[in-house]
């Protein structure tokens, strides 16, 4: 993709591409998941959505039907391989996709009743999850979108990846593995014609967040996230990272030496 003064390379923005009308989004049965399905749903536009509890996933299916779009959901888990492979080529061969965001994942930490920390499993889950489930709902869409020498690929990572939390290591690592992994993609299949955006969310209100027992700084809601998601995926938008104030203070911790860091972020609440 060519880029232009106003949209240079410096600042994450590349020519904004053109509005999707075909879109599959994993993870659509609450959360940013489920707003973003709302914040597309239009006449005209053929919504593909997964989750794994089909109760919640149907509700979301009610209220995108009700703004016109045509939907069709699907009950399945972004760990099996096969399943989703099956899913996104039998979405496409229905109506060629223009824009898939991998979305679904889960949350942990180190916090609980037993006091025993996190433990091999979790990490594991949360690792097949939160960064096999990507892989699993973005490859059979870029191999489409190779024939084609276009499309969108949109990956939900979170401001928990810029640095290692203690309070919950496998979440924030699975996370940055995405969030890497995605700015990298971005580059690989440029030359494809495939745009690939990261979206690094803070506190937004979810099933994810309402396990949380601690205060979360400038929590948000889903809507208004869908909105600078819808946004930043219109103008092709390299990482799409809010809120600002999240954003920096993750910046900050960043770029801060461990002996400085560890210790701050120690003292944070742990996730349950």
């Amino acid at each position: 993709m060519r880029t232009t003064t106003g949209n240079s390379p410096a600042n994450g923005v590349a020519p904004p591409v053109k509005p999707p009308k075909s879109i599959l989004i994993t993870g659509a049965s609450s959360g940013i998941g489920r707003a973003l399905a709302q914040a597309y749903a239009a006449p005209g536009v053929i919504l593909f959505l997964s989750g794994r509890n089909l109760e919640r996933l149907q509700e979301t299916v009610a209220d995108c039907l009700d703004r016109g779009a045509d939907v069709h959901p699907k009950s399945l888990d972004v760990t099996d391989r096969a399943a989703m492979e099956a899913w996104i080529r039998e979405s496409d061969s229905l109506s060629p996709l223009d824009l898939v965001i991998a979305n679904a994942g889960i949350s942990g930490g180190v916090a609980g009743k037993d006091k025993s920390g996190e433990t091999e499993a979790q990490a594991r889950q949360i690792f097949d999850i939160n960064f096999n489930g990507v892989l699993n709902s973005i490859y059979p869409a870029i191999e489409l979108y190779k024939l084609r020498q276009r499309g969108q690929i949109a990956i939900v990572s979170s401001l928990a990846g810029y640095r290692g939390l203690p309070g919950a290591p496998a979440y924030s690592a699975s996370k940055a593995a995405v969030k890497a992994y995605g700015e990298a993609l971005r580059g690989a299949l440029k030359r494809d014609g495939i745009a690939v955006n990261v979206i690094c969310p803070g506190f937004v209100v979810s099933r994810i967040t309402d396990a949380n027992r601690f205060p979360m700084p400038f929590l948000m809601k889903a809507d208004r996230a869908a909105i600078l998601i819808k946004k930043g995926l219109s103008v092709n938008r390299a990482v799409i990272a809010f809120p600002w104030p999240t954003r920096f203070v993750s910046w900050i911790f960043r770029i801060l030496p461990g002996r400085l860091a560890v210790p701050l972020l120690s003292g944070l609440p742990a996730k349950e």
